[in-house]
């Protein structure tokens, strides 16, 4: 008993010295390697900083909508939320939400609309959508833009982000950028 004692010991030590210390400065090392060395894939327009791998909260009608954040947009505190599908509060949540989306765009049908633009992502910091979901969006733009529904289609296609190696995940779009080309369009 008592070696087994001593062994469970020494190997909660070198776990903890392991983990705490040896793998944490191999990460920030790999770390080093990457854009922005580790911190973040960075924009700044007049001024100001926006990190493209954190959603930002987007619900003007002149831009696409940004998914729902469970922690709303804050970085610090990533999480969704704890509540399941069947959860009560959870579904009427999602039901304000959809009834939200369908009032500030009336040309589209509930069955239309992308879960990502109603449901919160497991971060809550999402910053992507699909391509169906900027599409829904499109006519609501045009029409406070005033700007060409072709013109709208054309700035998503421009800014689709292929899958990893071709085949890892789906097209996305990431909200920001889309955001700042169209406030670029005129």
């Amino acid at each position: 008993m008592k070696t087994t004692i001593f062994q469970a010991i020494r190997l909660t030590i070198l776990t903890l010295l392991f983990f705490s210390g040896i793998y944490t400065l191999i990460i920030l090392g790999i770390a080093q390697l990457a854009p922005n060395k580790g911190k973040g894939e960075s924009i700044t327009v007049d001024g100001k900083k926006y990190y493209t791998n954190v959603g930002q909260s987007f619900t003007d009608d002149k831009y696409f909508n940004s998914r729902p954040s469970a922690v709303n947009y804050n970085a610090a505190g990533s999480g969704g939320s704890n509540k399941g599908p069947s959860n009560p509060d959870y579904l009427a949540q999602v039901q304000a939400r959809i009834d939200t989306f369908l009032v500030h765009n009336p040309g589209v049908k509930k069955e239309e609309i992308p879960s990502e633009l109603v449901t919160a992502s497991g971060s809550g910091l999402d910053p992507n959508i699909s391509v169906k979901a900027a599409e829904v969006q499109v006519n609501r733009i045009a029409a406070v833009r005033k700007i060409s529904v072709d013109v709208l289609q054309q700035l998503i296609k421009d800014n689709i982000e292929k899958p990893l190696a071709g085949i890892f995940g789906p097209k996305k779009i990431n909200v920001l950028k889309l955001n700042l080309a169209l406030d670029n369009l005129k």
